[in-house]
């Protein structure tokens, strides 16, 4: 009841959404995201590429040019982490820091890259309390995941666009798993030939209502975090969801838009039955679904693809 309360009283959508989500911050831009003080924020190599670019920032890059990165860790990798840095200094939570996406389909690779970046950030000063990892959710990445958790080590997987892989993140126990709902409804309307989908028959919102009710149906631990919004509604329709990562201009969109409606996520039982996937399972489900494995392709090279435009400016 004092939930209710809090939402029909809150001056904005922005102050609804937080009276039921956790808002975190889409944006290496940290000057900008102060104003909404979102809870947690992540950062991914297109984000740090966009920052970095700004004369705002340009102390970062030098910095990170003059430093002498842990083992294991690059300059650009220095650099990512002097983002989330001082990124802790404006959120109360969690950073989450990238895993170099060419490593996504090698779990000892990505296991000996995450501790390396936890490494470098205690090296400036940061605690690993502070730090998500983020990793892409192949099936490697799922398995370097749960090595990591064991270790302690709070994880988010990136990437999702399906059940399956949340489903196996899931059995691995990690902290978060992000799914990406804007991606999923870019490929839905191009492959339907439609230009808009009404709240309730938005692929890419009916994709995150389904993991959340088989989430919280079979009682996992695991945080569901929605990611990659295209416009407001899809916000407005997952109100409810443990996180939503929102950009700075949808953020902006939501405190300066009214709190009369807000309409949320409804919480109902999961449809699919529970499923504990093996490889082969795994890759199976994958196979089946054109949407799914398109789109972590997609994701993975265009990470990929702005690592090594990080790497060139950097060392330009």
């Amino acid at each position: 009841m004092a939930e209710t309360a809090t939402h029909n009283h809150a001056a904005n959508a922005l102050e609804a959404l937080r009276a039921r989500t956790t808002v975190v911050a889409d944006s290496g831009d940290f000057e900008t995201i102060k104003a909404y003080h979102p809870t947690d924020s992540t950062t991914n190599p297109s984000l740090v590429l966009q920052a970095s670019r700004d004369a705002r920032y340009r102390h970062l890059v030098e910095e990170a040019l003059a430093a002498t990165p842990t083992p294991g860790v690059t300059q650009v990798e220095r650099l990512m982490t002097l983002f989330g840095r001082e990124l802790t200094q404006v959120v109360p939570r969690y950073v989450s820091t990238e895993v170099d996406a060419r490593l996504s389909f090698d779990t000892a690779a990505t296991i000996t890259k995450a501790r390396a970046l936890l490494a470098d950030y205690d090296a400036l000063g940061v605690g690993r309390d502070r730090i998500l990892i983020k990793i892409a959710s192949t099936w490697a990445g799922v398995q370097a995941a749960s090595v990591l958790e064991a270790e302690g080590v709070a994880c988010n997987m990136t990437l999702i666009f399906s059940l399956a892989q949340a489903q196996a993140c899931f059995d691995a126990g990690v902290t978060l798993i992000s799914p990406f709902v804007g991606r999923i409804t870019d490929w839905y309307k191009k492959a339907d030939g439609v230009d808009h989908y009404s709240g309730d028959k938005d692929p890419g919102v009916l994709s995150v209502q389904r993991i959340n009710a088989y989430a919280k149906s079979y009682g996992y631990a695991t945080q569901v975090m929605a990611a990659s919004f295209r416009n407001r509604d899809q916000i407005l329709a997952l109100s409810g969801a443990d996180l939503m990562t929102i950009s700075p201009a949808l953020l902006e969109e939501l405190a300066s838009l009214e709190a009369s409606n807000v309409p949320g996520l409804v919480q109902a039982p999961s449809e699919d039955a529970r499923v504990m996937h093996d490889r082969a399972g795994f890759d199976w489900a994958m196979n089946e679904d054109a949407m799914a494995t398109e789109k972590l392709a997609e994701g993975i090279r265009r990470f990929a693809a702005d690592q090594r435009a990080l790497e060139s400016e950097l060392t330009g």
